[in-house]
C-alpha cells in the first residue's frame, strides 16, 4: 500500500505526475464471459455485455493463442492520484491528442495506467515530459508570484 496521501489539485498532480514507461509490450484482447482468465500475465480485466476484457503481457497473449485488439506500451503515472481528482485524464488525453498518440487508460486505487500504441511509446513520454515541465514551471511562477505579496 501506498503511504503517500492522495493528491486531489490538479496542478500539483500533473506538476508531479512522473511518468514511467513499463517494460515489456502488452495488448488489449476479449475472452468469451466463461473463459477463466487468470495465471502470469494478465494485468488488467473489465467485464462488459459483449465478453471479458484483459491487457496482458503480449508474449502471454501468444502463448495463449489470444487475438490480440491493441497493441500497447504501458506508462505509469506515479503520483498517488485521487480517485476524486477532477481533470487529470482530460490533460495528459489532451497533450497526447496534440502529438496524435491515441491512449486507452485504467485509473487504478493509486495511480493512472495509460496505454498508448507500443510504436509510440517515446513520442508519449516525451509528451507526458512536457506537459509535466509546464505544469511545474507554473507552479513555480505562482509561488514565487505568492511569496512575493
Amino acid at each position: 500500500m501506498s503511504s503517500s496521501a492522495p493528491i486531489s489539485d490538479l496542478d500539483t498532480l500533473i506538476a508531479s505526475m512522473q511518468p514511467e514507461l513499463q517494460p515489456g509490450v502488452y495488448v488489449f484482447a476479449s475472452l468469451p464471459h466463461d473463459a477463466a482468465p487468470g495465471g502470469a500475465g494478465i494485468v488488467a480485466t473489465f467485464r462488459e455485455r459483449e465478453g471479458m476484457t484483459v491487457v496482458m503481457e503480449e508474449g502471454a497473449a501468444q502463448a495463449a493463442g489470444v487475438a490480440q485488439l491493441f497493441r500497447a506500451a504501458w506508462i505509469t503515472l506515479t503520483v498517488h492520484s485521487d480517485l476524486n481528482a477532477v481533470g487529470l485524464t482530460a490533460a495528459f488525453a489532451r497533450a497526447l491528442g496534440e502529438a496524435n498518440i491515441s491512449c486507452n487508460v485504467i485509473a487504478a486505487a493509486y495511480h493512472d495506467h495509460i496505454f498508448v500504441p507500443a510504436d509510440d511509446a517515446a513520442r508519449a513520454m516525451d509528451a507526458l515530459a512536457a506537459l509535466q515541465r509546464a505544469a511545474a514551471a507554473m507552479l513555480s511562477a505562482s509561488s514565487k508570484q505568492q511569496a512575493g505579496k
